[in-house]
């Protein structure tokens, strides 16, 4: 067993193979590991089918890992199934749509997240002082929502609806928050105040992060540490001092050394 009393993740020498044995098969994870301490946030590059998404799924426990470890603050969840790992995690998907539940007011929706993990059985009612904190945590968002509680979140944008998942995200404060391209489904000015409500929540609680995104300069802007990944691993890891100092041009050239040009037209490099 591996020493993981100083992570907050560790991932273990991770496989995955999509379809195999047919002709459809597809290694998308060829041996992952990764660290990551407490407060760590962790942004994650690479172009498409790079496995990205993929990791983030195999710790969410979306399907089974073929080979290796995982483990959450020390806990080893390879075997969990996805709903026993949803209590550690906070999870914002690419889809402003997911994450939220579309028919239920806002503070209903909040209401879900607050109670996640407690027992069934309390009674449903929201009560006064909880409607007083949602107030305060909407009033941070500066959106206007805290005057709109009642309204069913289907009514929202996807930018307003974005951020609603992000606090429900980390209102329990998980253990680990994925963020899967939580911002590509935005106008640029959304996503980035999206970004900025991002990084004032992961620091205000000293989160632990991993953010998987195609935009370069956010993946160097954001965060203490970065991973670009290629072909189902990771082939560059960089932190600290070395990342501020990082420019997209370097990250250019690591990504175009790694796959020989032949992603010239990537969703990453446009972006």
């Amino acid at each position: 067993m591996s020493d993981t009393s100083q992570s907050m993740l560790e991932l273990i020498n991770i496989h995955k193979t999509f379809n195999k044995g047919t002709i459809n098969e597809r290694p998308a994870l060829r041996g992952v590991s990764l660290k990551l301490s407490p407060g760590d946030f962790c942004t994650i590059i690479g172009g498409n089918g790079a496995g990205k998404s993929t990791m983030l799924n195999a710790i969410a426990g979306v399907w089974p890992v073929d080979e290796g470890a995982i483990y959450i603050d020390s806990e080893n969840i390879t075997g969990y199934p996805e709903h026993k790992r949803a209590v550690l995690l906070g999870r914002v998907f690419q889809d402003p749509m997911t994450g939220t539940a579309a028919t239920m007011q806002i503070d209903e929706n909040l209401a879900l997240a607050a109670r996640r993990g407690n027992r069934r059985g309390l009674s449903w009612g929201i009560t006064r002082t909880e409607t007083e904190i949602y107030q305060e945590l909407l009033r941070s968002l500066e959106l206007g929502l805290e005057d709109r509680m009642t309204s069913k979140v289907g009514l929202l944008s996807g930018g307003q609806r974005q951020a609603l998942t992000l606090l429900m995200a980390t209102l329990k404060k998980p253990r680990l928050l994925l963020l899967d391209e939580h911002t590509a489904a935005l106008d640029p000015k959304t996503a980035a105040k999206v970004l900025e409500l991002t990084r004032q929540f992961v620091e205000k609680d000293s989160l632990t992060a991993l953010m998987v995104t195609h935009n370069m300069k956010d993946a160097i802007r954001m965060g203490n540490r970065l991973i670009m990944m290629h072909e189902g691993q990771i082939i560059y890891d960089v932190s600290g001092e070395e990342k501020k100092n990082l420019h997209v041009s370097d990250l250019m050239e690591k990504f175009n050394a790694a796959s020989e040009g032949t992603f010239a037209n990537d969703r990453m490099l446009l972006s």
